[in-house]
């Protein structure tokens, strides 16, 4: 009995190492598509990978937050195309994957705080005009409390580069500025360390592009 038991138990050992091995590969792989997806369709299709790979790990706040931010950058991809009228949906899409990592995640996480100013900004370009005092100022809020809690993070860097790049200079933005922010950006990413491979670390081909492409 004892043997059968121990067999089992090892068995199931075996079964979960790897399921687990599994998982984190498939992880792997979605992670490094979403730098490299360009379309609406693309990013759909990363969003419906990590909404999977959820259900096999429901407490883990890392698959609810690469499907928000496949979906941010969906968002991203529509504004390219002039679809601005889907970013609401899409927007909304962001909120529930990344309210579900906030309820999973460790507390004061700084990634959700940047995503969640991610999300707002795409809300707000719906409709700029009307909305730049509501979700704007949201986003700019979100962006400020992201940076408090991890002042170092390149992707906080790089977000505030954005916007002042594509920020019209009659409201405060500035091309050149916003280069020399991608360049303080990339800085941080040289010099930035991901807590394990499939924790966040996005981001510094997006500087590298502006900087190289200032550089034309």
């Amino acid at each position: 009995m004892k043997k059968y038991l121990l067999s089992f138990a090892l068995a199931f050992m075996s079964i979960t190492a790897f399921a687990q091995a599994d998982y984190e590969k498939a992880m792997k792989e979605n992670i490094a598509k979403i730098e490299t997806s360009k379309t609406p369709e693309e990013f759909s299709t990363l969003v419906n990978n990590f909404h999977r790979l959820i259900a096999k790990d429901e407490n883990n706040w890392l698959p609810f937050y690469y499907a928000a931010l496949a979906n941010v950058q969906k968002g991203r991809a529509l504004m390219r195309e002039g679809k601005t009228e889907d970013l609401d949906f899409v927007a909304s899409q962001v909120e529930k994957y990344i309210g579900a990592a906030s309820h999973v995640a460790p507390t004061d996480n700084a990634e959700i705080h940047l995503v969640t100013k991610m999300m707002y900004s795409l809300r707000m370009m719906a409709n700029p005009q009307q909305r730049y005092m509501t979700d704007g100022v949201k986003a700019t809020e979100e962006l400020k409390i992201a940076e408090k809690l991890d002042p170092n993070n390149p992707r906080i860097a790089l977000i505030k580069a954005e916007d002042t790049y594509f920020t019209p200079e009659q409201y405060g933005g500035s091309k050149t500025k916003g280069i020399e922010q991608f360049k303080e950006a990339l800085a941080k990413f040289n010099s930035y360390t991901p807590k394990s491979e499939l924790e966040p670390n996005w981001g510094k081909a997006e500087a590298q592009y502006f900087i190289n492409g200032a550089k034309k």
